[in-house]
């Protein structure tokens, strides 16, 4: 049985009943904060809780905190062992999400001048199952809504304020009867899914869109790119992908640290393929898979697996 539910904030662990914020956070009010979604997978046979590239979801963190102009007082090493420690400390052995999240804590809501704001560095863990059904294909909308620019807002890294949209856009699908959106460029282009990376795979070739079609810098993504050259010999081709190739195109699949990847059998009521999850996917999903997991003993892949018991 899990320990009583802790959390990490204002430097210490503390009982998540007790991690709230006040009403007056600048953070709640105009969504200056930087968060992370890591995954935790418990693996039975090991008894060992084994998290994903957990170093280089700090290592983003601290990129996307710069951005605005906050000093957490933290490496990413550092954030790492308090991150182990907290997953312990809550003694879940089962699969898990970890969030961080990086905030402007100071309870100043007329001041928008963030160098002038103070910080905070928070971290829950919560038990977690499927995000999305990934064990058969979903069906997609292409949203009314569009992808911020990164002229706009950045959007390498994963900024709070931004996620409105993905949360306008799946709302919309979702309510339209579909399980995911696919949010376009402002000039029409392919850029993500509400909170997944977009792959598309057209005779034998994958590809997906380039680190400037306003994407998020997914790291699931780059598994994924590291994963099809190392263990199918497979260079993902970068380039700008128009909305009617995503139509034509043989398979397409999703990726995320929730979504993990998921493939994609129609987009706005069009069979893409054969409605099925794709041979290359399949062959993706499952290498994914077995390396999140801690199942597949490769030296390549294990500075990925941060692997401890509880």
């Amino acid at each position: 049985m899990a320990n009583e539910a802790k959390a990490f904030m204002n430097g210490k662990k503390v009982s998540l009943k007790d991690a709230k914020v006040g009403i007056m956070t600048h953070a709640l009010h105009y969504g200056t904060a930087v968060f992370e979604g890591i995954r935790g997978n418990w693996n039975e046979s090991k008894e060992k809780m084994i998290i994903f590239r957990l170093k280089e979801h700090y290592d983003r963190l601290l990129r996307g905190s710069n951005i605005l102009k906050m000093d957490l007082g933290y490496t990413s090493q550092e954030m790492c062992d308090i991150t182990v420690d907290l997953v312990k400390s809550n003694g879940y052995k089962e699969d898990i999400y970890i969030r961080p999240l990086a905030y402007k804590s100071q309870e100043l809501i007329a001041n928008l001048k963030l160098h002038e704001l103070e910080d905070d560095l928070s971290i829950i863990v919560i038990p977690f199952g499927a995000y999305i059904d990934n064990t058969k294909p979903i069906k997609c909308q292409t949203s009314s809504w569009r992808r911020p620019e990164d002229t706009m807002m950045p959007t390498g890294v994963k900024l709070a304020g931004l996620y409105t949209t993905s949360i306008l856009a799946k709302t919309e699908a979702v309510s339209a009867g579909y399980d995911e959106a696919i949010l376009l460029n402002n000039d029409g282009t392919v850029s993500e899914g509400s909170g997944e990376n977009l792959f598309m795979i057209q005779n034998d070739e994958i590809i997906t869109p380039t680190e400037t079609d306003n994407c998020l810098l997914g790291i699931t993504r780059n598994t994924i790119i590291q994963i099809a050259k190392n263990e199918l010999n497979i260079d993902i081709k970068e380039r700008r992908i128009h909305r009617s190739e995503l139509y034509l195109s043989d398979e397409i699949f999703l990726t995320g640290t929730a979504a993990h990847v998921t493939s994609v059998g129609s987009l706005d009521n069009r069979t893409i393929g054969n409605g099925k999850v794709g041979q290359i996917t399949k062959t993706l999903q499952d290498i994914y898979f077995s390396i999140v997991s801690g199942k597949i003993e490769d030296k390549k892949y294990k500075s990925w697996l941060t692997e401890f018991k509880i």
